[in-house]
């Protein structure tokens, strides 16, 4: 474990517990010179201490280290004097040693070296354990967070999402039965139980565990919280960050508009951004990077455009929120483009490129180079993209306009299979059909802010030409008899003498 802080969340019984001990025995067993420290390890139930210090003696005794028999001490918990606690303790030769402690935090005061707390979801008191475990930190310790999921309201899975949201500093591992299968699994359940392996046992053996599991089968086996009800993220959050100077505009279009010609089309459209996007245009802070986001639709559902201001305190303030509703194509784009081409110190844009929205997408980054990015929606790109942004809703980094469909649309985001993002079902505003729209184009928007922006510069390259005339002000007949008097004979970078004068 390189990473002073490891959090895992994980299937059952993929062996995980089983490693942390075999490291544990590693660590334990060098010397403080070689990184060794002592361990310590914390289950939610006796079972799984002495479990873990049995593996840890397996292990020793494999690697013929000088370690102690498995030897038991007694914890005296002055918070419940009538309930002493059994802990168990193996120490090497290194001076170090691997204890098996009781899930109170008062059990790691006073100690040293690295923690390991297993089954994290389900001790008692994560939050106050983990604030002791980290406190080991200081003097160069370890932790290791892992464990199965219990609810998505859960302390663990919220450490996960604060994780993955970036708001804590560690690092995040993902273990599912899938992945565990492939890092070979039941190969291994094969070899102990003397039986063949072979890739259609496999399948049909998982197919049984999931049975067996049934709805569970999500957070005991692919690290999917069971949910809890409710908006991912809630009113009074929304709410406490609207900007009453954040403007939503709105532009529809009647089927028949689909069939005028282009050019009445392209003036329509043209009246339209003249009258109600120039001036918001104009009114851009020209100090300030400006990213942003679009989801795509041609019909039924709406193309919403997020503008976000990058202000100076770090806050993404919501300079335009756009909709538009059964827009032609080529409409869309002659918007969006000179939304872009009028927008000050553009950083970066992501767009919905699934479906029609593929060809937006295409055509906006070929105008407008790399800083665009074409997004394909998947399961992971919402993992990975809405804690951090219900992390900037908590901690006051962005804004949004006071608009209520605008907030519905954020409110109809939901955990689905532990992951957050919009459901399938649509919603009615005022205009028409809406499916979340305006929650999928913040989201890009949010996460365009987080991209690494691009730098412009270049190199010049050396001038044959300026190396052959003299420094500014200098008599150029002198420069060359100086130049020859040094024994240079007044050549130029191409050998050459003399020069012409310009």
């Amino acid at each position: 474990m390189n990473h002073s802080v490891v959090v895992m969340e994980k299937s059952r019984r993929t062996g995980i517990s089983w490693a942390e001990s075999w490291d544990a025995v590693v660590t334990a067993s060098a010397t403080k010179a070689a990184g060794g420290m002592s361990v310590y390890y914390m289950g939610y139930e006796k079972e799984m201490t002495r479990e873990f210090i049995d593996y840890c003696a397996h292990h020793a005794k494999l690697l013929s280290l000088a370690a102690s028999e498995v030897r038991e001490e007694v914890f005296h918990d002055d918070h419940a004097p009538d309930k002493d606690i059994k802990v168990f303790r193996i120490d090497f030769a290194s001076g170090f040693h691997i204890t098996a402690l009781p899930s109170v935090p008062r059990a790691l005061r006073g100690k040293q070296g690295m923690v390991i707390i297993d089954e994290a979801a389900f001790h008692k008191d994560l939050n106050e354990v983990l604030k002791a475990a980290l406190a080991l930190l200081m003097w160069g310790g370890r932790v290791a967070v892992i464990s199965t999921h219990n609810g998505d309201r859960n302390p663990f899975a919220e450490l996960v999402n604060d994780v993955r949201a970036g708001r804590r500093p560690y690092h995040l591992m993902r273990l599912t039965l899938d992945d565990a299968l492939e890092d070979g699994l039941y190969r291994k359940i094969c070899e102990a139980q003397g039986k063949p392996w072979s890739q259609e046992a496999q399948a049909v053996w998982r197919a049984e565990l999931m049975k067996q599991y049934g709805d569970a089968a999500g957070e005991e086996l692919f690290c999917v919280p069971s949910q809890g009800k409710g908006a991912f993220i809630p009113l009074a959050l929304i709410e406490a960050r609207t900007d009453k100077a954040a403007p939503v505009v709105r532009w529809g279009c009647d089927d028949a508009f689909t069939l005028l010609s282009d050019s009445l089309r392209h003036a329509e459209a043209q009246t339209f951004i003249e009258g109600e996007l120039e001036p918001i245009l104009a009114g851009l802070n020209a100090k300030s990077p400006h990213v942003f986001g679009m989801d795509f639709a041609r019909s039924g559902d709406l193309s919403v455009f997020w503008l976000f201001e990058l202000a100076s305190n770090n806050v993404r303030k919501t300079a335009l929120e756009l909709e538009l509703r059964n827009v032609p194509f080529e409409q869309q784009k002659q918007i969006l483009f000179h939304i872009l081409e009028h927008t000050p110190r553009l950083r970066a844009g992501k767009m919905d490129a699934g479906g029609n929205g593929a060809w937006l997408a295409e055509v906006t980054r070929q105008k407008f180079g790399a800083r665009v990015e074409a997004v394909s929606f998947s399961e992971g790109w919402y993992r990975d993209t809405m804690p951090p942004l219900k992390a900037a809703f908590e901690d006051g980094s962005l804004t949004v306009p006071v608009d209520r469909e605008v907030h519905d649309d954020i409110r109809t985001l939901r955990l689905v299979n532990g992951v957050a993002r919009v459901p399938q079902q649509r919603s009615k505003g005022e205009g028409g059909q809406r499916h979340g729209d305006a929650a999928v184009a913040l989201a890009l928007a949010y996460a365009a802010s987080r991209t690494e922006a691009h730098e412009y510069a270049y190199t010049a390259v050396p001038s044959g030409w300026r190396a052959m005339q003299p420094p500014a002000g200098a008599d150029r007949l002198a420069a060359e008899l100086e130049q020859e008097r040094a024994g240079r004979a007044g050549m130029n970078s191409w050998g050459l003498r003399g020069g012409v004068l310009l």
